[in-house]
């Protein structure tokens, strides 16, 4: 996702000093740099230095802003907006509810973005190992925040197991939603997909589900025919 813009951020925010208004157009234009040079080369032919030449910065700043070239594609400036807008949402409102509705003003955020950009982004994410591998690096750290806003929606330890779980489980689920629409050649509704996802989630799978109530029955079952079996014997 591209750097998050006002649409999810409360009406309230003061505007950016000098200092980081100038900070943001140098992330954005060593982004549009990386972008153009894949569109035009491929991923694996884009270096640095290429990067910080067309963005007319200084290979030293590029890597200042962004590690490592995988980074560039990677990061963006949406975790921490995400998770004001979470702990945003009604007290009494569904857990499943609230994230569908930060995740769907997310999805409309990104459509912001050039629509092929996107399809880029994830296309990167599916087919080259090293975007995917920062990717994983950087799943946990986007945990964590995700972990203190349903730490602050709870009240339970952000450092706690369950909630570990849950905030990978979902950084990890979205992050395999962005793999399938990309190898599925980006046909299927991205917003259709994540729902999916949080279903998937929410409910888990219907045939693991099936087969556990089959497991229960036959349990049940089995029970009941032992005891007849067990029962006292007429002589």
């Amino acid at each position: 996702m591209a750097a998050a813009r006002s649409a999810l951020s409360p009406v309230d925010v003061p505007r950016p000093g000098l200092r980081e208004r100038k900070k943001t157009k140098t992330r954005e234009a060593i982004r549009a740099a990386t972008y153009g040079l894949i569109r035009q080369q491929g991923y694996a032919a884009t270096t640095v230095e290429q990067i910080a030449e067309r963005a007319e910065v200084s290979p030293s700043t590029v890597l200042r802003y962004f590690p490592t070239k995988e980074d560039i594609v990677l990061t963006d400036e949406y975790d921490p907006v995400m998770a004001a807008e979470l702990a945003a949402r009604p007290a009494g409102e569904p857990w499943s509810a609230s994230l569908r509705h930060v995740l769907r003003k997310a999805l409309d955020l990104g459509a912001g973005e050039e629509a092929e950009l996107t399809r880029l982004r994830t296309r990167l994410l599916a087919e080259v190992p090293a975007v995917r591998s920062r990717m994983l690096e950087n799943m946990s750290a986007t945990s964590r925040v995700l972990a203190r806003a349903i730490a602050e929606r709870t009240g339970l330890d952000p450092a706690g197991l369950e909630v570990r779980i849950v905030s990978m489980s979902l950084v990890g689920g979205l992050m395999e939603v962005s793999r399938y629409w990309a190898e599925h050649d980006h046909e299927e509704n991205l917003a259709e997909l994540v729902d999916r996802a949080l279903d998937a989630l929410e409910n888990g799978l219907p045939a693991l589900r099936e087969g556990h109530r089959e497991d229960q029955r036959e349990d049940h079952q089995g029970c009941h025919l032992g005891g007849r079996r067990e029962g006292p014997r007429k002589d």
